[in-house]
């Protein structure tokens, strides 16, 4: 169990932007968030969108950095991901 964190690399906004999200579950996902003081408005489904400028501190808080592959293919593997066809239809 694993809270993941990719590198910044997503354009908005005049900043860029990466993505936390959990190998387990999505209650570990908003207790960290929660924890770390990000707010619920950043969360899109099966992740938080967070800011360059946050990157840091996440990380030191226990998220894992991990390659943007690496975090997609864990969350898939978790069965907590949230496909393009499925965001579509919500």
């Amino acid at each position: 169990m694993a809270v993941l964190i990719d590198q910044p690399s997503w354009p908005a906004h005049g900043m860029l932007w990466g993505h936390l999200v959990s190998d387990s579950s999505l209650e570990e996902l908003h207790a960290f968030a929660a924890r770390v003081g990000l707010p619920r408005r950043g969360f899109d489904l099966d992740h938080y969108d967070v800011p360059d400028h946050r990157y840091d501190d996440l990380v030191a808080a226990g998220a894992i950095p991990v390659s943007n592959r690496e975090l997609v293919e864990r969350l898939l593997a978790s069965g907590l991901r949230v496909t393009q066809r499925e965001r579509r239809g919500l």
